[in-house]
């Protein structure tokens, strides 16, 4: 396993759409085992291929209190959501250091792959909906800040540009 370097908003590549998983093959497992062990290293509860550069439809996720329940998402596919929505402050890895509201369905049904390339329907609600949500959102390119006003987007943008040049947040990889 590897540690894999996370992209920094405003990075262009976090707008690349993500193409579908062909094959849950070697190549597909040791992707997740690294992003896992991203995830697990940089405190997040939840990666997105796209994240690390991978352009594929892949996506980890942990929110148990232990960090010991992960969920592995490959080709995930929102078939149902709630009407009720509400508003639920979020951060991302890709954008260190912000977090902010953003408007979410309170409850989700997801079909997609598992880690063994098995097909399942995934019931959600709470921060597990909140997080499949954000991460489906990095495969289709969108950034959470996208949600947010112009103005505090380019604040978001002007505070992270600064920090990368002074080191305080890695640079762009």
């Amino acid at each position: 396993m590897a540690l894999l370097p996370i992209i920094c908003y405003p990075d262009d590549r976090l707008h690349t759409v993500a193409k579908p998983v062909a094959a849950v093959d070697a190549r597909i497992q040791t992707l997740i085992a690294d992003m896992l062990e991203t995830m697990y290293d940089a405190n997040g509860v939840g990666l997105a291929a796209t994240q690390v550069d991978v352009h594929e439809r892949v996506i980890v996720l942990d929110v148990s209190e232990g960090r010991d329940t992960p969920l592995v998402l490959i080709n995930p596919n929102l078939i149902w959501t709630s009407p009720q929505t509400h508003l639920n402050e979020e951060g991302c890895l890709s954008v260190p250091g912000i977090f902010d509201g953003v408007k979410r369905h309170d409850a989700i049904k997801v079909e997609a792959l598992d880690r063994d390339g098995q097909s399942r329907v995934i019931e959600s609600d709470g921060l597990l909906a909140v997080c499949i949500q954000h991460e489906m959102d990095h495969l289709l390119g969108k950034v959470f800040v996208e949600y947010l006003s112009p103005l505090k987007r380019n604040r978001i943008k002007t505070k992270l540009l600064k920090a990368q040049r002074e080191g305080r947040v890695a640079k762009l990889v």
